[in-house]
């Protein structure tokens, strides 16, 4: 199947204890450029939710959003530093001595001084906070790629008709080509004629030169590739998976021969045609950017 490069997925997940909320959304991108924001108490699973996102795309811009909130009421310990206390109090007593000031010193005064009690975060539970995380993660995943294969099937459609067009441009092109070389053939005997008038025409010269033209505006090969490149296009979408790179370079070869054929183009007919060609050549590529 094809996917395109655009997506986006969201998924919650929630238990007693937590929740989490993953957001990714993606655009195109000629790697795989992953950019997470996340609350710093989850920092340290930043490998593995790269790794884990690797499982489930190859390319494109992708900006994924994870949000948390923990339920646990006893997740914070009141921390009581004894020790600071007593260097506070030491100080303070010496000042009151040596300023002979009244020692108004309380408990509930000594309490509010820096760090005297300071709330510590109790340990966190890894196994648990990664089971959690990556539920809600695959969950955004699956969904982000399901995006991805829908929208990758509206371009495949898209690519198909265009190229069907592209080979009735083909078609046309080869069935004009013989046309061109029979009213040059003709147009050059009918000169030849009038300058002659009534002595004998030398059909060796004029196949000769109908030959030289034949060679100028031959696009029998350039047509040929043109037609495997656009049936290699057709079997690789068809093939499916992430053919991107692929498919931009069959596009670029396909653009090379349209080129050659308008330069060798000598006919009104031939030229419109091969601009048109060109044309859908050009939105092909342009689509072919919006795949894996």
């Amino acid at each position: 199947m094809i996917k395109s490069m655009t997506g986006f997925g969201r998924c919650e997940y929630a238990d007693e204890e937590r929740k989490f909320t993953v957001e990714m959304k993606a655009v195109n991108h000629r790697y795989l450029d992953v950019n997470i924001k996340m609350p710093k108490k989850l920092n340290f699973f930043e490998s593995a939710i790269r790794s884990l996102l690797k499982e489930y795309m190859e390319r494109g811009k992708v900006d994924i959003f994870i949000s948390y909130e923990d339920f646990t009421e006893d997740n914070f310990a009141l921390k009581y530093n004894e020790t600071l206390a007593a260097e506070y109090l030491k100080h303070l007593n010496t000042m009151a001595e040596k300023f002979g000031l009244e020692n108004d010193i309380r408990v509930s005064t000594l309490s509010r001084y820096p760090e005297v009690f300071t709330m510590e975060e109790q340990g966190i539970d890894e196994k648990a906070l990664w089971a959690g995380l990556e539920k809600a993660l695959r969950g955004a995943a699956e969904q982000f790629v399901e995006s991805r294969i829908k929208e990758g099937g509206h371009l495949k459609k898209d690519l198909c008709e265009k190229l069907d067009a592209m080979l009735s441009y083909v078609d046309f092109i080869e069935e004009r080509s013989p046309v061109i070389m029979k009213d040059y053939k003709e147009r050059l005997e009918a000169r030849v004629a009038e300058l002659l008038g009534d002595r004998q025409m030398d059909d060796g010269r004029i196949a000769t030169e109908v030959t030289i033209f034949a060679d100028k505006i031959c696009v029998d090969e350039e047509t040929v590739r043109l037609r495997s490149h656009i049936k290699s296009t057709k079997e690789t979408l068809e093939a499916g998976g992430s053919v991107g790179r692929k498919l931009d370079f069959i596009a670029q070869e396909m653009n090379r021969e349209a080129n050659t054929i308008l330069s060798k183009a000598n006919d009104l007919e031939i030229s419109d045609t091969g601009i048109n060609l060109k044309t859908d050549i050009e939105k092909v590529r342009e689509q072919i950017q919006n795949i894996e």
